[in-house]
């Protein structure tokens, strides 16, 4: 099944909406179940259940929320693109990475999608750490 690029918009959109709402199950079903998420100046993980075990990791460390969110969708329907903001609170030290205290941040983000029968096959995420780490005081 091949998607129109609004469809890949409405994935893309339906996607965030269930980050920001805390669904995690919901964000899981719009993933095919060989997933590549290619995390921020990290490794390319697969699979729907590496990629349950890196939310579950985010939850536990981030209360994070979209804001701003812009999607692009090029003209087949097979890739998008979405920028926006991506407002949180540091909740749990995360290895490797300054003490948790509850900081607040505010970063740009920009996120990268492949989109195969009419599910969402490779997510990459990009932020900049090193803005990051300053803002929580690293």
């Amino acid at each position: 099944m091949n998607c129109t690029a609004s469809d890949t918009e409405e994935l893309i959109r339906l996607y965030y909406e269930a980050f920001n709402a805390g669904d995690r199950p919901a964000m899981l079903r719009l993933l095919a179940p060989e997933v590549v998420h290619d995390i921020n100046q990290g490794a390319s993980v697969p699979g729907v259940e590496a990629f349950e075990k890196f939310l579950a990791h985010m939850d536990r460390c981030y209360a994070e929320q979209v804001e701003e969110l812009v999607v692009m969708v090029d003209e087949s329907g097979t890739r998008a693109a979405a920028e926006f903001y991506i407002r949180g609170e540091y909740l749990v030290t995360d290895e490797g990475l300054p003490e948790a205290a509850g900081q607040k941040y505010h970063l740009r983000v920009g996120a990268f999608f492949d989109i195969a029968e009419g599910r969402i096959a490779r997510v990459t995420n990009y932020y900049n750490l090193q803005d990051w780490i300053a803002q929580v005081g690293g």
